[in-house]
C-alpha cells in the first residue's frame, strides 16, 4: 500500500495538481489574486443578503458551508502539524502556493460542475465531474469510474476516518468509551442525511461558522499570548522555504525539497481544489449566475488553507519555534500540546471541541459527495444504490469509532489521489471553456 501511495502522490501528481492551477490562474487573467476585493465582495461581502433556497436547489451560502464542511476537517488541524514535523517550517509558504493556484482550480470545476449539471430524480440538482466527463469530454466511461473512486473515498476519508477522530478526540478528552461515541455519531448522522440535501446544507451552515469561529478564537488567544514570536515564525516559514534545499527541490520537481512535497501536498489534501468536490457540492444552488458560485469556491480555498491552515501553523510556529525538529509525537499531539501551552487546560478542550465539530460536518458533507457517485452509478447500471448506499455509510461511522485507522487512511489518500486524475484531465481539455467573471454592472 505505502508503494501505491508513493506512485498516486509522487511529483508526477503534484506537478499535474500545479500545472492545472496555473493554467486557470492564467485563463482567468489572475483573477483569484487581482480580482480580491470582487469576489470577497461577493461572497463575504454579501452574508447579509444571503438568500433562502431557490429553483429547486439551496442559497450560496449554505452551498458554500457544505463545501467548506467538507474541506476544514481535521487536515486544518493534525494535517497542518503533520506538514511542519516532515517538511519543516518552509512547508507553510508551499502551502500557500499551492492554495493560491488551487483558487483558480477551485473556480474552473466548480463552473463546469454549474455548466454540465442536470435536475436529479427526487428534486434538486445532479452534478460533478462526472457529468462534465460524460457531456463535456464525452467520455461516460470516465466519468464512472470518477464516481467509483469519490464513493469508496467517502467511506474512508469522509466517514470512518472523522468518526475515528471524533472518538479518539472526545475519548482522550472526557474518556468515553469508543462504542458509545460510534452509536451516537450514526444516530445523529442518520438523522440528518435522511433529510437530504436541503436538511445538509441547513447544518452545515449552522455548524461551519460555530466551529470556525471557535476554532479561529482559540488560535488567536494563544498567538496573543506568544504576539512576541509572530514576526520570527515568518521569517522561519520564508527562510526555510527558499534555503538552497527547498529551491534545489522546487526546481527538480519537488524530489529534494520536503518542504515543498509536504507543503503543497497538505494545501492540496486540506482544500480538495482539484479533486472534483468544488463541482459536486456547489453544484446544488438553485440560481446561479455564470461565474457566481466559482467566486464562492475560491472563497473557500482561501478560508480554508490561507486562513484556517496559516492559523495552525503559526500557533505551533509561534510556541515551538526552533524546538519544532526535537518534537517527538504526532500531528494531534503536536497541535494539542501548543493550544494547551497558549492556553492551558481550555486550549486542550478547545482543540477536542474543534476537531469534533469539524469532523462531524465533514462526515454529513462527504456523504452528500458519495451519494451523488452512488446515483450515478445507479442510473449507469440500472440500479437504485441510494439506500444501500445509506446504511453502508453509517456502518463506516460506528465502525471508524472503533480503532485504529492507519490502513483505512492510506487506502483514503490513495481513493483521493485516483478521483483527481480524471478530474484534472477534464480540467485541463475544458479549461478553454472557463473565462474570467465580470464585474458586477455596478462598479
Amino acid at each position: 500500500m505505502e508503494l501505491i501511495h508513493e506512485i498516486v502522490w509522487g511529483p508526477a501528481m503534484l506537478f499535474l495538481f500545479l500545472f492545472t492551477g496555473a493554467l486557470y490562474m492564467v485563463r482567468l487573467r489572475g483573477f483569484p489574486l487581482l480580482g480580491f476585493f470582487q469576489w470577497w465582495r461577493a461572497t463575504a461581502g454579501s452574508l447579509r443578503k444571503a438568500g433562502e433556497n431557490r429553483n429547486g436547489g439551496i442559497s450560496q451560502f449554505q452551498s458554500a458551508c457544505t463545501a467548506l464542511a467538507a474541506t476544514i476537517g481535521t487536515g486544518n488541524i493534525t494535517g497542518v502539524a503533520t506538514a511542519l514535523l516532515a517538511g519543516g517550517p518552509g512547508a507553510v509558504f508551499w502551502m500557500w502556493v499551492s492554495a493560491f493556484l488551487g483558487m483558480a482550480t477551485a473556480y474552473g470545476e466548480t463552473e463546469l460542475g454549474i455548466r454540465y449539471r442536470r435536475p436529479a430524480k427526487n428534486g434538486g440538482w445532479a452534478s460533478g465531474p462526472m457529468l462534465y466527463l460524460e457531456q463535456g469530454m464525452k467520455c461516460p466511461a470516465l466519468g464512472i469510474l470518477y464516481a467509483f473512486f469519490c464513493m469508496a473515498a467517502s467511506f474512508g476519508m469522509g466517514s470512518m476516518v472523522q468518526a475515528n477522530a471524533i472518538s479518539e478526540s472526545l475519548g482522550f478528552a472526557f474518556d468515553l468509551p469508543a462504542g458509545f461515541i460510534g452509536l451516537v455519531l450514526a444516530v445523529l448522522s442518520g438523522r440528518i442525511l435522511f433529510g437530504g440535501i436541503g436538511k445538509i446544507a441547513g447544518v452545515a451552515a449552522r455548524l461551519v461558522p460555530v466551529s470556525a469561529l471557535l476554532y479561529m478564537a482559540a488560535a488567536l488567544g494563544v498567538l496573543f499570548v506568544y504576539r512576541e514570536n509572530l514576526v520570527s515564525s515568518f521569517v522561519l516559514i520564508l527562510t526555510d522555504a527558499f534555503s538552497f534545499h527547498s529551491a534545489a527541490g522546487g526546481a527538480l520537481g519537488y524530489g529534494i525539497s520536503r518542504a515543498v512535497r509536504y507543503g503543497i501536498a497538505r494545501g492540496v489534501f486540506s482544500n480538495e481544489a482539484g479533486l472534483g468536490s468544488m463541482a459536486i457540492l456547489n453544484g446544488g444552488v438553485g440560481e446561479a449566475a455564470p461565474g457566481s458560485q466559482g467566486q464562492w469556491a475560491i472563497f473557500e480555498v482561501f478560508f480554508d488553507t490561507i486562513i484556517s491552515c496559516t492559523l495552525t501553523a503559526l500557533v505551533i510556529l509561534c510556541v515551538m519555534g526552533e524546538e519544532l525538529g526535537r518534537f517527538w509525537g504526532n500531528g494531534a499531539d503536536l497541535t494539542g500540546f501548543c493550544f494547551a501551552e497558549g492556553l492551558g487546560n481550555p486550549g486542550g478542550y478547545a482543540v477536542s471541541v474543534c476537531v469534533t465539530l469539524f469532523a462531524f460536518a465533514t462526515i454529513i458533507a462527504w456523504y452528500y459527495m458519495g451519494k451523488q457517485s452512488a446515483d450515478y452509478l445507479g442510473e449507469a447500471f440500472g440500479i437504485d444504490l441510494s439506500y444501500p448506499y445509506l446504511c453502508f455509510y453509517l456502518a463506516a461511522v460506528f465502525v471508524g469509532s472503533l480503532g485504529p485507522m492507519e490502513q483505512v487512511w492510506g487506502l483514503s489518500d490513495i481513493f483521493n489521489g485516483l478521483m483527481a486524475v480524471p478530474n484534472l484531465i477534464a480540467l485541463i481539455v475544458l479549461s478553454g471553456t472557463i473565462c474570467r467573471p465580470k464585474p458586477p454592472a455596478h462598479s
